[in-house]
């Protein structure tokens, strides 16, 4: 949809907010004032960036010329229906005039990802080498995820790349789609190589740059790290798309084969099996392969959406309480909606007000558990649950950055100490 405001003022959205037009689209970016800009972390970027508060969220504004605008936002429309994870594009905004008459540049509005970061943002003075390596991880992953669905992207770096956390590990967002390409038929594997190869020297070179900096752990080898994603990429690869042959006899590799790929994060919608001469061999090769194994069952039998290692982390917990208290042999939909009532539920709503923007919920959620995992080991006894939430919200949890509304990349401030609320309707589960 494209509406026009005033003379030349152009919006194209698949739905357009009004409070667009509240912000000073006659000014140049560079220019805005404090009053228009959300003060969130930004990566590196060729353009002109700044966030601003629109209707209770927050977007991103890029300015570019108009074709690469609507470009992008085409491209960024269709990566979201392929569901690979990206920004969502929310305008397209051309035809722009200054104060003169003298045109300014089209921009890009997207919609901020809530509790991401860019990378120079995960750290608060040095980069860990594991935390580098769970970075280049997550980016080896995305970039998996693109090539299966044939979008080439020619600009593989962590500055155009979004990272959430992801219970422990990273989850990476596309927020860069500038140089993409969507190829119906696939990516051929020079194609595959050449993102491979711009993704090492991109990661080098930034890694490099932080090093010279004095932000990076003195461990910390960038070339090592940026060699990495090529390493994970090809095994990611060659998991979820190489063929597999094995004698007849040995059928119940199938099933490994699969249990490999959930244990992933994938599922296959589609297997290809042929038997060989006489039937004494059988040739195995995924066809169609999907993420968000873990993700997508969590969100069936509870309703809670989270990122892939947090949903793996939810429902293992959520495996363990039913064994625990002879849920077991109960319908699995009945128990999950007894443990998110009686266990996720009450650790969310214990989060004081003030802290819940430093992470999101499933996030917290699972940080509690290994909290209480380190207190039990610590302690030498099986600390409830009730106990390490208390503990984790004074210790760990309110000294953290505010990642759904960072105020400055670098810093984070120090609150009161709240106690958490331990109210007998909350805790009757919780042990």
């Amino acid at each position: 949809m494209s509406d026009s405001f005033g003379d030349t003022l152009s919006i194209t959205a698949a739905t357009v907010d009004p409070a667009l037009l509240d912000l000073p689209w006659s000014i140049p970016l560079e220019q805005w004032t404090a009053e228009h800009i959300a003060a969130l972390p930004k990566g590196i970027s060729r353009h002109v960036v700044r966030f601003a508060n629109l209707s209770g969220y927050v977007v991103a504004v890029k300015e570019t010329s108009e074709e690469l605008a609507r470009r992008e936002y085409d491209m960024l429309r269709t990566l979201q229906r392929l569901d690979v994870p990206c920004v969502e594009p929310a305008a397209v905004i051309s035809g722009r005039l200054d104060e003169n008459g003298d045109a300014l540049a089209t921009v890009l509005v997207t919609r901020h990802l809530r509790f991401s970061l860019p990378y120079r943002a995960l750290f608060s003075q040095t980069l860990r080498p594991e935390t580098a390596t769970r970075l280049a991880d997550a980016l080896a992953l995305l970039l998996v995820r693109l090539h299966i669905v044939g979008f080439f992207w020619g600009d593989v770096s962590l500055s155009n790349t979004l990272f959430r956390r992801d219970a422990g590990s990273f989850a990476a967002y596309l927020v860069d789609a500038e140089t993409g390409k969507l190829y119906t038929g696939g990516l051929s594997k020079g194609q595959r190589e050449n993102d491979l190869e711009v993704a090492r020297v991109n990661i080098a070179g930034e890694l490099m740059d932080l090093a010279a900096g004095g932000h990076v752990d003195e461990d910390l080898d960038p070339l090592v790290t940026s060699e990495r994603i090529v390493s994970q990429y090809r095994m990611l690869w060659n998991e979820l798309m190489g063929r597999e042959s094995f004698a007849s006899s040995e059928r119940w590799r199938i099933n490994e084969r699969v249990d490999r790929l959930n244990a992933l994060g994938f599922d296959i919608e589609e297997l290809s099996i042929r038997t060989g001469q006489g039937g004494n061999e059988v040739v195995i090769q995924p066809k169609v392969v999907d993420a968000g194994h873990h993700t997508r069952r969590l969100l069936r039998l509870t309703g809670l959406d989270a990122e892939e290692n947090q949903a793996r982390r939810l429902l293992n917990d959520l495996d363990q309480w039913r064994q625990r208290f002879g849920r077991d042999q109960m319908d699995e939909e009945m128990a999950a909606h007894e443990w998110v009532a009686g266990v996720f539920e009450p650790v969310v709503r214990s989060i004081p007000r003030d802290l819940r923007g430093k992470l999101e919920p499933a996030e917290v959620f699972h940080q509690v558990l290994e909290h209480r995992w380190f207190m039990s080991q610590r302690e030498n006894r099986d600390v409830p649950l009730a106990e390490a939430l208390n503990s984790y919200v004074d210790e760990i949890l309110r000294h953290r950055r505010d990642e759904a509304a960072l105020l400055e990349p670098l810093t984070g401030s120090v609150t009161t100490p709240i106690r958490v609320s331990q109210g007998p309707e909350d805790w009757r589960t919780l042990v």
